[in-house]
């Protein structure tokens, strides 16, 4: 088995159970390959030397991928992972971590989880993207969501949306997110937008600070093709598919679909979404007591 390691630079209080979960796993035989960037900050932690990858992983590269970081530093695996759909275990060294739900105190279950390959796949859901007189290359895609934002300016921009050529709304606002069932606890979520359950092939349109307090999110299948445009003071807005940001013009078109791939998150036995959710959120937490 090989397992390959991408993250971010993390505080030194994680610096031994991240040892634990990489000796361990090369105690058990696992052949351990480093993202370049990352091996120097590695190495240097773990007073070791590791075999580097660069760029996308293919399947005769490794079985799997490990991200240690927060949510972000999941986000950013997609790209590593997006052909081969290698499937990725996060290990929180962030913040709330809901992609990234492996604590730093179960690193050897975790550890254990792979050796054995006992554990849950959650087959995630993108969106592709298509800008008119942009070219996104390889990274147009979300994992998260797709949102159109104002840019440099403080008044709102005008969002025309329409759905399969069906025209949905002009939304009048600082924003709009196109939000997948995996972005709908991220920033559609702090935007009022519902909570939708992974796998259940549907999308959230979330206006961001409305002009109409009548315009509420919106839930559409995911199978449909969005078509927007934005115009507004400025000359241009932002694009942004989870934190990657784009410029484009006024009156571009963009389109947004589902993606061709999907992306293999893995969870313990002893992990769901409902216990994320209790979990992050604390939900049936009675703070008065």
């Amino acid at each position: 088995m090989r397992v390959a390691f991408f993250g971010k630079n993390f505080d030194h209080s994680f610096t031994h159970p991240i040892q634990l979960f990489i000796e361990h796993l090369k105690e058990k035989g696992v052949e351990i390959i480093v993202e370049e960037s990352f091996s120097k900050f590695l190495e240097e932690r773990m007073k070791d030397t590791f075999d580097v990858f660069s760029g996308s992983l293919k399947k005769s590269q490794a079985d799997y991928l490990v991200s240690i970081g927060g949510d972000g530093t999941l986000l950013d695996t997609v790209p590593f992972v997006r052909a081969s759909n290698i499937p990725v275990l996060g290990i929180n060294t962030g913040r709330l971590g809901f992609l990234s739900n492996i604590n730093v105190d179960s690193v050897l279950k975790a550890a254990e989880a792979l050796i054995n390959e006992d554990f849950e796949l959650d087959k995630r859901s993108l969106l592709e993207v298509e800008v008119e007189g942009l070219e996104l290359g390889e990274n147009n895609f979300a994992l998260n969501e797709v949102s159109i934002h104002k840019k440099d300016t403080s008044s709102m921009i005008t969002i025309h949306t329409y759905l399969n050529h069906t025209f949905v709304n002009s939304y009048w606002a600082d924003g709009l997110i196109i939000s997948t069932p995996t972005g709908s606890t991220a920033y559609s979520l702090s935007c009022g937008g519902p909570i939708v359950m992974p796998g259940s092939q549907n999308i959230v349109l979330t206006p961001i600070a409305p002009h109409n307090l009548n315009v509420r999110p919106l839930v559409i299948p995911q199978k449909e093709e969005l078509t927007l445009t934005a115009d507004g003071r400025d000359e241009s807005f932002y694009l942004t598919l989870d934190s990657r940001s784009y410029t484009v013009a006024n009156n571009s078109k963009v389109t947004v679909k589902p993606s061709s791939f999907c992306f293999s998150l893995i969870n313990l036995k002893d992990q769901n979404f409902f216990s994320t959710i209790r979990n992050k959120l604390h939900w049936g937490v009675d703070r008065r007591n």
